[in-house]
């Protein structure tokens, strides 16, 4: 909608600068025609049932990670920490490009000393552009290694729980587990999502000091 509302803002001038072609006389207009009815939209599947007895199941953990509300926290504060760091670098950029930009129009008008004074600012700009994105990326790492930490210790008691309830022998993570054909009756991901959404907030039990 947008490339189109370009087009016709750029198109009107010449439009309006043009003499319109002469328009061929008008012919009978046909009568209009019944649209034949649209076919029927295709009825989603039903969820088949959990194979009772089944000693193997599945769940897969990356869409518990996206659709709980503690992996949507945790990329939250993932997105919030990249935007920071994108903007840190971003103006500390801007400040290398405009030392950069002043270089090259201002070379044959100032002296030697501040030629030599701006080379040595477009060269420590550069170092702490270079450190910045180090910087953003090792505080990435570490944030994002403590969430999944996190995660994973309100995760594992779920995934116990559950195990457990259905006398489990095996609960394995569908995408990592090479399974070539499986019967989705045995994915337990919303009902561990679910699960983990009614813990949110329900701090484990402090240690009893003895």
């Amino acid at each position: 909608m947008f490339v189109a509302g370009l087009v016709a803002t750029l198109a009107a001038p010449a439009l309006a600068q043009t003499t319109p072609p002469a328009q061929p006389p008008s012919k009978p207009t046909a009568p209009p025609t019944t649209p034949a009815p649209a076919p029927p939209a295709a009825q989603a599947e039903a969820p088949r049932p959990y194979p009772e007895g089944a000693k193997i199941a599945y769940i897969d953990i990356q869409a518990v990670a996206s659709n709980s509300s503690d992996g949507k926290a945790a990329t939250g504060r993932l997105q919030e920490l990249e935007k920071k760091k994108i903007g840190e670098i971003q103006a500390k950029t801007k400040q290398l490009e405009d030392a950069k930009t002043k270089q090259q129009t201002s070379s044959t008008i100032i002296n030697d000393a501040a030629r030599l004074s701006l080379e040595k600012e477009i060269d420590k700009l550069t170092r702490e552009v270079q450190f910045l994105q180090q910087e953003a990326q090792s505080e990435r790492n570490a944030l994002q290694t403590e969430l999944q930490v996190e995660f994973q210790r309100k995760l594992n008691p779920v995934l116990e729980q559950i195990g457990k309830e259905k006398n489990l022998h095996m609960l394995v993570d569908i995408q990592n587990s090479g399974a070539v054909w499986v019967d989705t009756g045995l994915d337990l991901t919303q009902e561990v999502i679910k699960r983990l959404d009614s813990n949110k907030g329900t701090a484990p039990a402090a240690p009893v000091k003895k």
